[in-house]
């Protein structure tokens, strides 16, 4: 590990950022150019004190979670956030899996879309990033622990993932969920993510594996989707997915159209706010 390059390379990363390059509000005026600190700290889901002392050439050893958190934090390109790697002495991230890298034009995308839930999430269903209003209708998810912020995984493992769909909508969300990741698996039959997924699954669930014996295939796409919120109540909202090829990442984007009710319910979760109100789900 490159304390000293490390810590240079943090600097200048956190100097070049502007808090709406981030989807942070700017606040009072600055002394100094770039992002504070603790905004880091913030976006990549760690302590200042341990942030800070990366900076400072005496921290420990980053995980490759945190290293990914950073580089997410940072707006770091493919290139970057491998040199993050090699100066903290770890290896890159193998680019033909499903990387949990997501790249700075789709984050920049993210952070604009301030009256709309969106959140990135891998083919595999794992949430890799989301905005605020995504946080306020489905929990942040982005602080849980990685196994927790896979979607397929909540679903059938954790009863609780459930408790904001109507019931007569689960079994749609299971089979999106299965077909979804059977298109995946078949897609990269050498990526251990998908095939020990789905392992998983089956031995845990018995509807995982009652419907993936049917061999139903899908890849998730636009659709109509229902929320039942426990502060704002039922929001039915249009589901629109935009596609990222290169990393196998998709932009999922839940918005309302005018003059709806869930229109006006929407609106007034975004000034609720981020409350962690139950788990995530798709």
């Amino acid at each position: 590990m490159n304390r000293a390059e490390l810590a240079d390379f943090l600097r200048r990363g956190r100097a070049r950022l502007a808090p709406s390059d981030v989807g942070l509000t700017p606040g009072p005026r600055r002394r100094t150019p770039g992002l504070r600190r603790e905004e880091v700290a913030q976006l990549a889901g760690m302590s200042v004190d341990y942030y800070t002392r990366l900076e400072q050439s005496r921290g420990p050893r980053p995980s490759r979670q945190m290293l990914t958190a950073l580089g997410r934090a940072l707006r770091l390109t493919d290139v970057e956030q491998d040199h993050l790697f090699h100066l903290a002495g770890e290896e890159p991230p193998r680019h033909e899996t499903a990387s949990a890298h997501v790249r700075p034009g789709l984050l920049m995308i993210l952070d604009r879309l301030h009256d709309s839930p969106a959140q990135v999430v891998n083919d595999c269903g794992e949430v890799l990033a989301q905005n605020a209003m995504a946080k306020a209708l489905v929990g942040d998810v982005m602080s849980r622990p990685r196994r927790e912020r896979n979607l397929a995984r909540l679903f059938f493992l954790d009863p609780a993932a459930r408790t904001l769909f109507p019931p007569e909508d689960f079994e749609g969300h299971a089979r999106a969920h299965v077909s979804s990741l059977r298109a995946v698996a078949a897609a990269r039959p050498d990526d251990p993510e998908p095939t020990e997924l789905v392992a998983e699954l089956r031995a845990g669930s018995a509807e995982f594996a009652r419907l993936w014996d049917e061999h139903e295939v899908s890849r998730r796409n636009e659709a109509t989707k229902r929320f039942l919120h426990p502060l704002v109540g039922l929001l039915e909202l249009d589901c629109e997915v935009m596609v990222s090829h290169q990393h196998h990442h998709l932009l999922v984007v839940h918005s309302a159209r005018p003059g709806t009710d869930a229109y006006e319910r929407l609106r007034l979760l975004r000034v609720v706010g981020l409350q962690d109100m139950s788990p995530s789900r798709s």
